[in-house]
């Protein structure tokens, strides 16, 4: 629906002072909080007219309007149109994921944990493209008890293995000389689906050290069937602090313990973009959403829940530093 700009503005300011202070907004307080050069009765009449079109409601004959889901969904459409990043308190994610001794499991903490304290909002990441990362090492060392380690170097960290293999200090060396000359550049995916291929032409070069590749493919294709859930409940006490809001803070908290709706509310549709749903009679809480892309192909998703009455562009601007940056990562 087509709003002028006059009412854009009054939609978008309406919603923006309802997120800041709870408080329903009158033809008075717009006037009051922007240069629009026209009269209280003016303003009065754009709000009516807002009000028909859905975009706002009366709690009270005589009292304010608030947002609708339908004013918020507007407001949050146009304002990611042009949502940028903003590194005034994300300066520290550009040192996390350009870390290369990070593991990868530290970064996706990392990100959580930074994203969730500068919104004060709930934060999850959930990693489904594993297979999309880029190798860039391996190092296999012998530990005691049948059992090796194995650090797979990717682009955006490393990650650790334990296999229950017997190999010798030589195997171990041969097998992450094998694999970071045959696989450095390519993708998980791509190694998994050619490691049986290469094997066969090249069986007395690895003979050798066979458990141990076969060990490893094993766990990368166990690793790469299962979603990885990180919940970073920083901000879990605001939800709380609105009295009004009790009920729907409740409802988001329930949701960060179920992992399968979690799951459910973290798809994107996969157009690459900063995505929202908005809490309403069909979602109990609203999630600004986008992917964690590393060099053009998605590792993971990242999500910050909260009520239909949250900083909209504030998060915006939080992942959008964050999916910058990603998008920027460089392998070696």
């Amino acid at each position: 629906m087509e709003l002028s700009e006059r009412k854009k503005k009054i939609l978008c300011m309406a919603v923006e002072e309802y997120i800041k202070d709870c408080s329903p907004i009158t033809s008075g307080g717009i006037k009051d909080v922007t240069s629009l050069n026209c009269s209280t009765a003016t303003l009065r009449s754009e709000l009516n007219a807002l009000e028909a079109m859905g975009f706002l409601k009366q709690l009270h004959t005589s009292g304010g309007r608030i947002p609708t889901a339908q004013g918020y969904r507007y407001y949050v459409e146009h304002l990611l149109e042009n949502a940028e990043a903003s590194e005034k308190e994300l300066d520290n994610v550009k040192e996390l994921i350009s870390s290369k001794t990070s593991s990868l499991n530290e970064i996706v903490s990392g990100i959580a944990k930074i994203v969730s304290e500068a919104t004060n909002y709930p934060t999850v990441i959930m990693v489904d493209g594993m297979d999309n990362l880029v190798l860039t090492d391996f190092k296999i060392i012998p530990l005691l008890e049948d059992k090796v380690m194995v650090l797979i170097g990717t682009i955006a960290g490393y990650i650790n293995q334990t296999l229950d293999v017997s190999a010798s200090i030589e195997d171990c060396n041969n097998a992450s000389i094998y694999l970071t000359k045959h696989f450095k550049g390519e993708t998980i995916g791509f190694m998994i689906e050619n490691i049986e291929e290469l094997e066969e032409g090249m069986l007395s070069e690895i003979e050798a050290f066979q458990n141990v590749v076969n060990s490893l493919i094993k766990g990368l294709k166990k690793l790469n069937s299962q979603r990885y859930l990180n919940v970073r409940r920083e901000g879990s006490a605001k939800l709380l602090e609105n009295k009004n809001e009790v009920e729907d803070a409740k409802k988001i908290l329930n949701v960060l313990d179920d992992e399968k709706e979690l799951s459910n509310m973290m798809e994107l549709e996969g157009n690459g973009n900063i995505e929202v749903t908005v809490a309403d009679e069909n979602a109990s809480c609203s999630v600004v959403k986008a992917p964690i892309c590393v060099k053009g192909k998605q590792l993971a998703s990242i999500g910050v829940i909260g009520p239909q009455r949250m900083d909209y562009a504030g998060i915006a601007s939080a992942l959008k530093v964050v999916i910058d940056n990603l998008n920027n990562l460089k392998g070696e």
